[in-house]
């Protein structure tokens, strides 16, 4: 029971930290309205020109694919799971209550990351800029992550420790959070004695994270990663333990619906009566096709509701990392990094947008994650084994 208290206890205290807050945004919050290929469809000045501009006639803003798809990029890494264990499992019954602080570089100078997040509010009337003038260097995310040990498998050759673990936590400056599972068995784990028992521990595993509290973009990480480990006893009551893993990643980004000019109120600036329909016809449309029936200004805002392109991207990480265990309390510290520079291994048809100068010919494409830095994260955490 107490083994449970503790469980809820924590529980309750990240859930509280971890819930989103809504009534204001944070610096790092997601701001895709600002990502547009034209910006004469926009009123300049005038709250950061995020008006529907009448000078620009039917033209729509535009989305800015290519800088969505390296901000879905940057996000991924930082909001997918660390693999910060080592290989061996906690053990029948066993369990592992743990706290974690992870800090990723992006590409903080870059323009998308400029406009796509809020920055700062005027302390005078509490609007936000037109561009974040200050991104973080390092996306920082905090989570409460647990391990539990289940029912070994017996093997002619050994034990199959078999490990379900689970994450929630959240990104510093937003209201983005996070949750995750995982599932991890250890192979051959019942050496312990013996020629044997100098080999290292071996894991294979998989993981889900995704995020919520964010309307903007949906981000989903699939993880599956492969662990060598070897516990290093010391004075009988402390065991260092060094690893190193590899894993591979596949993001899943989505935008929601986005309006590219968020202070123009579409329905009011048409004077909308309804669909065109039999009972609110366009006269000036013979068929009744749905379109928005104005009665004082014209349907062009709409337009300016948009989905970016969705995002589907694969990366590939070494980590290396040290756990230091005594009795029941232990530290880590773990590093990951991208093996393999994301255009390199973003080689796929969906990997491919058309280019944005309209001077190229029009079949003309270019990678999304051109350009795109390796990333790396640094980690920490400190736990209980029960």
């Amino acid at each position: 029971m107490r083994r449970f208290g503790w469980i809820a206890a924590a529980a309750a205290l990240v859930a509280a930290v971890a819930v989103p807050r809504q009534a204001e945004a944070d610096t790092m919050d997601p701001a895709l309205a600002r990502l547009v290929t034209d910006e004469s469809c926009r009123a300049p000045g005038g709250n950061g020109g995020l008006y529907y501009n009448p000078q620009s006639g039917y033209s729509r803003c535009g989305t800015d694919d290519l800088a969505f798809a390296k901000l879905i990029g940057e996000w991924g890494f930082a909001l997918a799971p660390t693999a910060m264990h080592p290989a061996r499992t906690t053990g029948y019954g066993g369990f592992d209550l743990a706290f974690e602080g992870a800090f990723t570089n992006i590409s903080s100078g870059a323009q998308y990351w400029e406009l796509g997040t809020q920055g700062k509010q005027d302390p005078n009337n509490k609007l936000f800029s037109t561009r974040n003038t200050g991104p973080d260097n390092f996306l920082q995310v905090f989570s409460m992550k647990t391990r539990y040990g289940f029912a070994p498998l017996s093997l002619p050759l050994g034990i199959l420790g078999v490990e379900l673990g689970t994450k929630i936590g959240f990104m510093a400056n937003s209201n983005i959070g996070i949750l995750g599972a995982d599932v991890r068995i250890a192979l051959l784990e019942g050496f312990r004695t013996g020629i044997p028992a100098i080999f290292p521990d071996i894991a294979v595993g998989g993981s889900v994270t995704t995020l919520t509290g964010n309307p903007e973009f949906q981000l989903t990480v699939a993880a599956a990663d492969a662990q060598l480990s070897k516990p290093i006893p010391i004075a009988g009551s402390v065991v260092l333990t060094p690893y190193v893993g590899y894993s591979f990643l596949r993001i899943f980004g989505d935008s929601g619906l986005i309006d590219l000019t968020p202070n123009t109120d579409a329905l009011n600036y048409c004077g909308y009566r309804g669909g065109n329909s039999p009972a609110t016809p366009d006269p000036s449309r013979p068929s009744r096709d749905g379109q928005p029936v104005c009665a004082t200004g014209t349907s062009a805002d709409f337009n300016n509701t948009v989905v970016f392109d969705p995002v589907r991207m694969t990366r590939h990480r070494i980590d290396a990392g040290l756990q230091f265990r005594f009795q029941m309390v232990r530290i880590g510290a773990h590093f990951v990094t991208d093996v393999i520079d994301p255009e390199e291994a973003n080689q796929d048809e969906a990997s491919f947008a058309p280019t944005p100068d309209p001077n190229d010919d029009a079949a003309a494409t270019v990678n999304k994650f051109q350009g795109l830095p390796r990333q790396y994260t640094l980690a920490f955490d400190v736990g209980l084994v029960l």
